[in-house]
């Protein structure tokens, strides 16, 4: 048995909802579980409708929620047309999900405020509605294809809008119900991204969260391989679309997957890795819109060759710098820096510490007013705002002899605020102006992979 997750742009429409099936028919011998994300924009378009009926727009609300039923609808009849009675049923479902739908949304707007809980109900009808159409088209296709309602598999915690998984209850559930559900069946399919808490109430695992539950089936089911589906030709050396002559990866270890996922790279969520990791599952990323393409494996370390394997970065992070002389041979002062960052819920990235200076990066998106309003009660606190943090990430590069003076060459011209390596010398990461972003990663990943003769391990 394989899990299969596809994400919104291998499901964005007629083209992408058909190469995606073809690819789901040529692996129907592997017992395949299927998981899909929204259609491409749809979860934006879901937000929009939440900020829109929070905001009492009962006109914005009502327009927003007529294009994301009509573009739902139009989509069964174009995929189904040759099937009249399961075209039919599948635009009742249709409608039957956006009737929920507009319920809660015309609720929220009359009253102008929107819980969490309602939230999460508005945003996860994306998955529900694209799990839909696909499992009816799919049947139209001649792949009898059961419905899984995630929501009863994916169990979280209580935290509406980030969700974390229940691994014990997941794995209680999950076998016998995907076992079950392939009774008479030839595939099953479900959504990633959503799920409910102990007591039934519909929770979302966050922004990117179809991967992570594509990894917590394959780790309940014991799956053979979980396979990522996208609209990129596997993992690269760099993000395409900020550096020119990037590489293809035919196969990384799951630590530096999961060192690019947190640093930045785009292609999996951050939190994929680990149930996979469990349960030594090869995870591989694919190109939908290029199925007999190689794509990246992502395999155990003992299987993985030592080396550079990407450049990743963060566009744009802030760094903390936190001083004070209380530090020097005191006991319990980082303990009480990072309880404050614990208790306001903000995430660190990198650290650096001397014998009375701590320096942090967090995300920019991240609220710290109230953190540094608490580490000032006891320390000098400075703020620097517009940097970016780049990250050279690979199995065992500190031993590869040179490995510092080609990092650092392209960076004789910039200034920088920060260093740190990992403990696992998976990765090296430094922190830059913003500015400056582009053009480092595009000469570090010239240094580093279009003239690597210059490394060698030792």
């Amino acid at each position: 048995m394989i899990v299969m997750k596809f994400g919104g742009t291998s499901v964005a429409n007629f083209e992408a909802i058909t190469r995606t099936i073809s690819i789901v028919e040529s692996k129907l011998t592997s017992r395949p579980v299927v998981v899909v994300s929204a259609l491409s924009k749809v979860t934006d378009l879901l937000y929009r409708i939440a900020d829109a009926a929070s905001a009492k727009d009962a006109k914005e609300t009502a327009s927003l929620l007529g294009q994301l039923r009509m573009r739902h609808i139009n989509l069964a009849a174009e995929l189904l047309e040759h099937s009249p009675s399961l075209k039919e049923n599948a635009i009742g479902r249709v409608n039957e999900i956006c009737d929920a739908l507009d319920g809660i949304a015309n609720a929220v707007c009359a009253l102008g405020e929107l819980s969490d809980r309602n939230k999460a109900i508005i945003i996860s009808n994306g998955e529900l509605l694209s799990s839909t159409v696909i499992c009816f088209a799919m049947n139209a296709k001649g792949i009898r294809t059961n419905f899984i309602d995630a929501r009863q598999m994916m169990i979280t915690s209580n935290d509406y809008l980030k969700g974390e998984p229940i691994e014990e209850e997941i794995c209680a559930r999950v076998p016998a119900m995907v076992e079950s559900a392939y009774s008479g069946a030839d595939a099953v399919i479900t959504q990633g991204f959503i799920g409910s808490n102990l007591d039934g109430e519909q929770t979302v695992l966050g922004r990117g969260g179809s991967d992570y539950s594509a990894s917590l089936i394959g780790m309940a089911i014991e799956a053979e391989q979980i396979e990522i589906w996208t609209d990129v030709d596997g993992v690269r050396t760099a993000d395409p679309r900020k550096v020119q002559n990037t590489l293809s990866l035919e196969r990384i270890s799951f630590e530096e997957a999961a060192e690019m996922a947190h640093f930045g790279a785009k292609v999996l969520h951050p939190l994929t890795i680990e149930p996979a990791v469990k349960k030594s599952i090869p995870i591989y990323v694919l190109n939908s819109m290029n199925p007999s393409g190689k794509g990246t494996a992502i395999l155990r370390n003992e299987l993985i060759e030592d080396g550079v394997k990407s450049v990743s970065f963060k566009e744009s992070i802030r760094v903390i710098n936190i001083f004070s002389m209380k530090m020097i041979n005191t006991s319990g002062f980082l303990r009480r820096v990072f309880e404050i960052f614990s208790e306001n819920k903000v995430s660190v990235d990198l650290i650096s510490t001397s014998e009375a200076n701590i320096s942090v990066t967090v995300d920019a998106s991240q609220k710290i007013d109230k953190v540094v309003e608490q580490l000032s009660e006891f320390a000098d606190v400075i703020v620097d705002d517009d940097k970016a943090q780049v990250s050279v990430i690979g199995k065992n590069i500190v031993r590869l002899n040179g490995m510092l003076k080609k990092t650092f060459t392209p960076l004789r011209k910039c200034n920088v605020y920060m260093i740190s390596q990992g403990a696992s010398f998976v990765n090296i990461s430094f922190v830059v102006d913003r500015e400056e972003l582009t053009e480092v990663v595009q000469e570090l990943h010239r240094h580093l992979f279009e003239h690597p003769e210059e490394l060698e391990t030792f």
